[in-house]
């Protein structure tokens, strides 16, 4: 049965609560009558029980159809619950019930189900009905002493409906942050873990590549000592050949960085100046349209930081192979001391889920939002950068920003 409850959601908690209140209700409106002898007025009661109960049936019926679970239907709820019990307090002795206290039950699932001004309005609610109830008692029963102590219990339910707003309310608020923190840690160790797995796949795959690019190069050579083909096409070789051997060069130092977090200045000048030989020297057929609206700064990065501006591009490039206009532009600028580098293709844009999952683990797609846009993200929230992806009027345009570092020359 408890672990029922906590599946419950707060308003189905509510109204289960409501449904075993009625039930107590009953048996203690009998109870009173018939074991102890009181002579409870059964008629109001009974018939403030009967509306509680078409309520609370009519509540479970309309929240399961509508699927309404909002916070202003709580605080319905909550005042309802407030109105019912005023009204059964009343016809059963008033602010003498041992079980007005009942009314701060309301007031601490505000507390913690609630924001501050709507819980606000629950405990307003629940500490008017009692006054109510103490202005509306019998003159004959506030006599002697009496007045004075039911004035105190008035007193006392007032500090105590302020402690449990205010006690309940901070522990339900902490409480949530934790979780939340909880969940975030949970969701970065778990983005940690896929990110580590795809770098040790990777460097599995550079060890592999290792040995048949060292025989590649021996079978070369040898052609290079016969004269029976082309030169032409062994010289071809020869620069494919010592690409791969750069590529895995830089890809080992970049692996080695990383490892040792090694961080170095670099020139936003020469950084533009690299990514612009990149674009050009990769994608001759691509159009290409640089713009440095920025002097020369200086940003701390690693190097994974190319690799990562260079999964963008790549993207960007797929983008348009599908379009009629064949361009992309980068440009850098300054905003709030930080280097923004801007890479706008003519594609067909994001989607909102796309845009909304950035940092989480992706799923395949269309227009190239997968791996490398994980990595890129990963790569630059490690040297404090920042990965946007947003639309432009005719495509998609993703924003990459460092920060400057500050007092550097």
């Amino acid at each position: 049965m408890l672990t029922n409850l906590k599946r419950l959601s707060v308003l189905e908690l509510i109204l289960a609560l409501r449904a075993i209140s009625i039930v107590t209700q009953l048996g203690l409106v009998l109870f009173v009558n018939l074991a102890l002898g009181y002579e409870l007025p059964w008629v109001p009661l009974f018939t403030i029980i009967t509306i509680e109960v078409v309520f609370n049936g009519l509540c479970f019926w309309f929240y399961k159809l509508r699927a309404t679970k909002g916070a202003k239907h709580i605080v319905i709820q909550l005042l309802a619950d407030v109105v019912f019990l005023g009204c059964l307090l009343y016809f059963s002795g008033g602010a003498t019930n041992a079980f007005v206290s009942l009314l701060l039950i309301p007031i601490a699932i505000a507390a913690v189900s609630l924001s501050y001004l709507r819980m606000l309005l629950v405990a307003v609610a629940a500490v008017g009905t009692y006054s109510l109830l103490l202005w509306a008692m019998p003159m004959h029963v506030m006599h002697g002493n009496m007045e004075g102590h039911f004035i105190g219990m008035w007193i006392n339910f007032l500090f105590s409906a302020l402690v449990v707003s205010v006690v309940v309310g901070q522990l339900a608020q902490m409480i949530t942050q934790r979780e939340a923190t909880i969940a975030r840690y949970r969701e970065e160790q778990l983005k940690q873990e896929r990110i580590m797995a795809l770098g040790v796949a990777s460097a599995q795959v550079t060890h592999d590549l290792a040995t048949p690019l060292a025989t590649i190069n021996l079978l070369v050579e040898e052609l290079q000592e016969s004269d029976e083909h082309q030169p032409e096409v062994i010289e071809d070789l020869v620069k494919q050949v010592a690409r791969c051997s750069e590529n895995l060069h830089a890809f080992r130092q970049t692996t080695e960085q990383i490892k040792t977090n090694q961080k170095q200045r670099v020139s936003s000048e020469k950084l533009f100046k690299q990514i612009k030989h990149h674009c050009q020297l990769n994608y001759p057929q691509c159009k290409f349209q640089f713009l440095s609206e920025c002097a020369e700064t200086v940003i701390e990065a690693d190097g994974a930081l190319i690799p990562a501006i260079v999964n963008i591009i790549d993207n960007a490039v797929e983008a348009n192979k599908h379009t009629d206009k064949n361009q992309i532009n980068v440009s850098t600028s300054i905003v709030d001391e930080t280097w923004r580098l801007a890479i706008k293709d003519f594609g067909k844009g994001f989607l909102a889920e796309q845009t909304s999952q950035l940092g989480a683990y992706p799923q395949a797609s269309e227009q190239g939002l997968g791996i490398s846009v994980l990595l890129s993200n990963a790569s630059l929230e490690r040297i404090n950068g920042k990965l946007e992806l947003a639309n432009h009027s005719d495509g998609a345009q993703v924003n990459i920003s460092i920060p400057i570092v500050e007092g550097a020359v």
